[in-house]
């Protein structure tokens, strides 16, 4: 096996698969000899052939940067020699490209799940206490752990998402966090919900029914705390007719095409790209295939890669949506007098990711080849089968809290650092690479970096999709549901009274 992988037959670097001293070398697809000038580490690019100082540099066959010097053949291309070729606003042009076969169904077609009320499918049967404001985030919590030493083994559990808003928001920040929490309360994964208010916040109870929408009053209680003279005893009686009415589900065989999946990357390295993305999109693929629902977000980490998805569009309509969606949350940096193309993290750069362009051109890669067919505003829930594309940042907590509240079952969630987080819905951690699924066997849900050790695309795909299924199924719990790890947080862009 190779110590070295190039991704596209064009570029000009090729892709180190151990860490590489000066003075080693490798021998390229001609048979050529390279000597190395540069101490290289794993993940990271090694230069094959020249560059002239202002050229493009190419990885998945697209420009990652300019050099920024001459570059010889060698070299290790980071950093120092590397930067981003992103200016500015664009202007976009919609132009199709030809759709790709859709991707061959898989032969397991259904799961084991929950049907509501509604029609809708959730694949856990879970209480959700949702706090109106962050005041009342403690009595919550003992709502949620009483409940949960109660009720423990009658269904999934009782789980409360602390977040600290609702109160002295203005305009548009009041907005976001009533349509993330309405959008929640609304997720068929918590066959209950109770919704708890203090009494004197902006996100007021009455205002608060209003934003989730009609509702069964036997799925969905409501309790103000300063009207209660006790609110845990109140509470935990309203917790109790909940359970009552989540016994009353079973789970039955569902077609697959039910199922909605996030797509999310997080301390992403330079090998996100190549496996962990590029796997979770041929699952997205199978998904669509069958009928199902995708969802991709992180707007900014589409910078660079954004035409790829735009020329994607299933019309001219929602081609207009994805531009506007890229140019709003350009605007926002620019409101916020911060620099568009800041990115990637310092994480990522340890992992070998350089400029923007090159952390986009791996991100993109999880929503496969799969025609876009919604666009969907932050905390609106999804509601057609395809390829969306989710308005959220790249922050892990938030964005996975919006792919939960537009309706994902489930969260992909690839890395190549590690995180131990996990979002309101089952989030499966997918490693980049073999030695963090073996370091953190407590975080790793699956090791896409079998891809690197001789293990084929359709191979692993099939297993996940399999996988998945299994969780939906509630045959297997994901580790961040396994430690505890069930959390949420709301995107803030505004003044706090």
């Amino acid at each position: 096996m190779r110590d070295w992988l190039r991704i596209a037959a064009g570029d000009q670097v090729a892709i180190a698969l151990k860490d590489f001293s000066a003075g080693d070398s490798i021998t390229l697809e001609d048979g050529t000899r390279l000597e190395l000038t540069d101490d290289v580490p794993i993940g990271h690019k090694i230069l094959t052939k020249p560059v002239a100082e202002g050229e493009d540099v190419l990885k998945f066959g697209y420009s990652i940067g300019k050099a920024k010097t001459d570059l010889k053949p060698g070299s290790w291309v980071h950093t120092h020699n590397l930067g981003t070729g992103l200016k500015g606003l664009l202007e976009y042009r919609y132009e199709p490209i030809a759709a790709k076969a859709p991707a061959a169904a898989p032969r397991r077609q259904t799961f084991r799940g929950y049907v509501r009320e509604n029609g809708e499918i959730g694949i856990r049967n879970e209480i959700w206490i949702i706090n109106t404001v962050g005041c009342i985030n403690k009595t919550c919590e003992i709502l949620a752990n009483r409940a949960n030493a109660l009720y423990r083994g009658r269904l999934d559990g009782v789980f409360h998402f602390s977040h600290p808003f609702g109160c002295s928001q203005l305009g548009d920040d009041l907005t976001y966090t009533q349509k993330l929490l309405a959008s929640l309360a609304n997720h068929p994964n918590a066959a209950g919900v109770l919704v708890v208010g203090l009494g004197c916040e902006n996100n007021q109870v009455d205002s608060f029914k209003a934003a989730i929408g009609p509702h069964d009053p036997r799925r969905i209680k409501f309790m103000k705390t300063q009207e209660a003279e006790d609110e845990i005893e109140e509470g935990l009686a309203l917790i109790e007719e909940l359970v009552e009415y989540a016994e009353t589900f079973e789970r039955a065989e569902v077609p697959a095409s039910k199922l909605k999946l996030g797509l999310k990357c997080g301390g992403s390295d330079g090998f996100s790209g190549i496996t962990a993305n590029p796997l979770v999109g041929a699952v997205s693929d199978r998904l669509i295939a069958s009928g199902g629902t995708a969802i991709l977000t992180e707007v900014p980490e589409m910078f660079g890669a954004e035409t790829i998805l735009m020329n994607r569009a299933a019309n001219e309509e929602v081609f207009g949506r994805v531009v506007s969606l890229v140019n709003d949350f350009k605007q926002y940096f620019i409101r916020h007098d911060q620099e568009i193309y800041e990115n990637p993290s310092p994480g990522n750069k340890a992992g070998g990711i350089t400029t923007l362009e090159e952390k986009s051109l791996g991100c993109t890669q999880k929503g496969g080849h799969s025609i876009v067919t919604d666009v969907l505003p932050y905390g609106h829930r999804a509601s057609k089968p395809g390829l969306h594309l989710l308005e959220a940042p790249g922050n892990d907590l938030v964005s996975v809290t919006a792919l939960s509240a537009s309706g994902a079952h489930i969260v992909f969630f690839t890395t190549g650092r590690g995180t131990p987080f996990g979002g309101p819905v089952p989030t499966v951690k997918i490693s980049t690479n073999g030695e963090l699924a073996r370091k953190k066997k407590n975080w790793i849900d699956y090791d896409a970096g079998q891809l690197l050790e001789g293990k084929s695309m359709d191979e692993l795909a099939e297993e996940l999709w399999n996988r998945m299924l299994d969780i939906a199924s509630g045959d297997v719990r994901t580790n961040n549901e396994e430690n505890g790890f069930k959390e949420i947080a709301i995107f803030k862009d505004g003044v706090i009274m």
